[in-house]
């Protein structure tokens, strides 16, 4: 899969669109835009972080929802 797609398939996964998916992460948005686009290509590990990112956030809220 291209780290494109990748970066497309996380935040459709998260239901933000691609402002609100820079505020969370922290990341401009035309970075978001163009990485999106394939105008620009991020490290292979950056999808990586983010997908830690967010598994991490999903076993946090899910932590707290059972205490």
């Amino acid at each position: 899969m291209e780290i494109q797609n990748k970066i497309k398939e996380l935040r459709a996964h998260t239901g933000m669109n691609r402002k609100e998916f820079s505020i969370h992460l922290g990341i401009p948005l035309r970075t978001i835009e163009d990485w999106e686009a394939g105008r620009r290509t991020p490290p292979d590990y950056i999808p990586r972080l983010i997908a830690y990112q967010l598994k991490y956030e999903k076993l946090i809220k899910d932590t707290n929802k059972t205490e």
